[in-house]
């Protein structure tokens, strides 16, 4: 059978393993070929093509329930499901979505873009399930990695304590970090405590001892604390840890022995209650550059097939905005050891990746457990030390119940850096930065900020760090504007202070973060028609520099706000309202991100699609507000000395 006739997983009931490793030969051919075209994350779907082609044999997908956590692993998933043809167009603008959709496929069970979910989703089901008198099986296909996650561990503890519900998790074990290695003796250990004699044997012995006389149907205290002794001998370590949480554990096995797989799936579709079968794997599994390279290989933009580099760029770009962070930070901690790095998973993405290598003992990882980090840095900074928090802005709303009882309501000194906040493209909604404005304007004694470039950003991190106070600090994805960097002696900013670009008499534009540029190219538009606006860099958004904003505004008496985030709640909404407390009564135009989902495609493209280019922006202020009574030739406004 060739791949591209599969429309429907149920079509690999019936084939031999040799034929599923065919088909298993064709994923990685169209995986390699597409992701390395269009770019997306290439390692964790290499890794789990014949653990997901052996699952699916053992399941009717007609009826029975897949979660597959986080959603990048599950490409291969996507080919079998009827989006073989389509696949071309992975992470593109109305294309395949690169993590799970409900609205996509009626095989994917359950949207999936963060980390740790997929056995609290499954057990919902399954419970579902058994409260509606359903029959079909429910299984969670979870990383090694987002086990580190709480919410995985808290699903884990409640579905040990429910031996009547039958859930299967897949623990996808590509790093080896929790098991011993694979081999002969835990396999034969496996089959052998699971085999239908030794199964057969053990309950009747202890039925036997249960109906004894004397006994009243209880296992005496000395038997059940051998049985349990015999088990921690039969097990591996980690299996006995998921024994007394009350999971029936079977493993490790081979994840890319197929036969192997489908024996071990179907035995756990038999055995009642929840049972974990702990799959080993080896993330980008058939490309040589993924498999050597698994953090590197984890995702990637388009790159040579044959030499597994990326395309170099066309021309020179200026360093992103995580590496100039990076770099800051390094500097700081150099010159202070008691400012220390923490990021939840994300090393790399973050830029903290420099200061591991560089001071490694002023750096922590903490795993996908964003909870933990806030609040093991609000541990760190009641006792003297200045940490720094590098997170997604999407995975800090994890986070949010810490950021206000641990942090803020005890006004402690800790920096957060939301990195890739805004509109970050391909990853679509379930990663757009698009609500950190409007959930941190909430949180009690933070200091909220948002640098214009690269520069400001430096500026902004060192006056974080002398705060006495929590402070928060967002990050656009990409590239900076290419402004000059200091090398040290970074100079702090007065806190609450915005600043004045350019001035004019017709509109007032408050821009705030990554907007600044694109509102200055939207001044330079209206100039163009006549209209004189002033440019103001709000830089903070708690405090607001009302005594900036305020007056202009009165004096003008039009107003737009400009920002990459969500308009509910928004940076506008918080210019609205110092406008109003002060009896400042001018019409508003706020532009921003409305309230809607932002779908994956290119930043630029979800930017066109939300009318937030400078001639689009121009655009609808003209239509708002109408053009200036000013004339043509009136003087160009001309930028203030900051």
């Amino acid at each position: 059978m060739h791949l591209s006739e599969l429309s429907h997983p149920n079509q690999l009931h019936g084939l031999s393993t040799a034929e599923l490793e065919g088909i298993a030969r064709q994923i990685r051919e169209r995986h390699l070929e597409v992701v390395s075209t269009s770019g997306g994350h290439l390692g964790p779907g290499l890794g789990v093509v014949e653990l997901t082609l052996a699952l699916y044999q053992t399941l009717d997908l007609d009826h029975d329930k897949v979660v597959w956590d986080v959603g990048h692993q599950a490409y291969p998933h996507k080919l079998i499901t009827g989006r073989y043809r389509t696949f071309d167009s992975l992470r593109q603008k109305d294309g395949v979505a690169g993590y799970l959709k409900r609205c996509e496929s009626r095989f994917d069970h359950f949207g999936a873009g963060h980390a740790s979910t997929s056995i609290s989703a499954a057990l919902g089901m399954a419970l579902a399930r058994d409260q509606r008198g359903e029959q079909f099986k429910c299984v969670a296909v979870i990383g090694d990695g987002a086990m580190t996650g709480g919410m995985a561990l808290e699903a884990i503890n409640h579905a040990g304590h429910l031996p009547r519900t039958n859930l299967l998790v897949v623990l996808n074990d590509n790093d080896m970090s929790i098991s011993p290695p694979v081999g002969a003796l835990s396999t034969h250990l496996n089959r052998m405590r699971h085999s239908k004699p030794l199964q057969f044997l053990t309950d009747n012995v202890e039925e036997a001892i249960r109906s004894l006389p004397l006994m009243h149907g209880e296992l005496p205290n000395e038997l059940k604390n051998l049985k349990e002794s015999m088990k921690r001998l039969a097990v591996p370590k980690v299996g006995a840890v998921f024994e007394e949480l009350g999971f029936t554990y079977m493993g490790p096995i081979d994840g890319h022995n197929i036969a192997e797989m489908v024996r071990t799936f179907e035995q756990a579709h038999r055995t009642g209650g929840p049972v974990l079968v702990h799959v080993a794997t080896t993330k980008g599994k058939g490309y040589p550059y993924a498999e050597q390279d698994q953090v590197g290989y984890h995702a990637q933009s388009a790159f040579d097939l044959a030499t597994g580099k990326a395309y170099p760029s066309s021309k020179p770009k200026p360093p992103s905005y995580s590496k100039v962070f990076g770099q800051t930070l390094v500097k700081l901690c150099e010159q202070d050891p008691t400012v220390v790095g923490i990021t939840a998973a994300m090393a790399t993405g973050t830029g903290l990746d420099l200061l591991e290598k560089a001071l490694p003992k002023q750096y922590f990882d903490v795993g996908i457990a964003e909870q933990h980090a806030v609040t093991m840095a609000a541990g760190m900074a009641c006792e003297g030390l200045k940490p720094v928090v590098a997170i997604y802005s999407t995975f800090l709303q994890r986070a949010f119940d810490q950021l206000i009882h641990d942090v803020g309501i005890q006004n402690l000194p800790v920096t957060f850096v939301l990195d890739r906040a805004g509109i970050v493209g391909a990853d679509g909604p379930t990663h757009q930065g698009q609500y950190d404005i409007s959930y941190l304007r909430a949180v009690p004694n933070f200091t909220v900020m948002a640098p214009k470039d690269e520069a400001e950003l430096q500026r902004m991190l060192v006056t974080s760090i002398h705060h006495s106070g929590p402070c928060a600090l967002r990050i656009p994805r990409g590239e900076g504007e290419g402004v000059p960097l200091a090398e040290e002696g970074f100079e702090p900013l007065q806190i609450g202070r915005g600043e004045l670009l350019t001035d004019g008499d017709d509109l007032l534009i408050v821009a705030y973060g990554s907007m600044v540029y694109p509102a200055l190219a939207t001044a330079g538009l209206l100039q163009e028609q006549g209209i004189r606006a002033a440019v103001i860099n709000a830089r903070f958004l708690r405090p607001l520099d009302e005594a900036l904003i305020a007056p202009m505004a009165q004096r003008i008496g039009k107003v737009v706000t400009i920002e990459e985030g969500a308009l509910p709640g928004g940076f506008g909404a918080a210019v609205v309202e110092a406008l109003n407390d002060q009896g400042v009564l001018v019409p508003v135009l706020r532009i921003g991100i409305p309230d809607v989902l932002v779908d994956h495609a290119t930043p630029d493209q979800s930017k066109q699609s939300l009318g937030l280019t400078p001639p689009q922006m121009t655009q609808r202020i003209i239509e708002r507000f109408g053009r200036s009574a000013s004339s043509a030739q009136a003087p160009i406004a001309q930028p203030v000395a900051v």
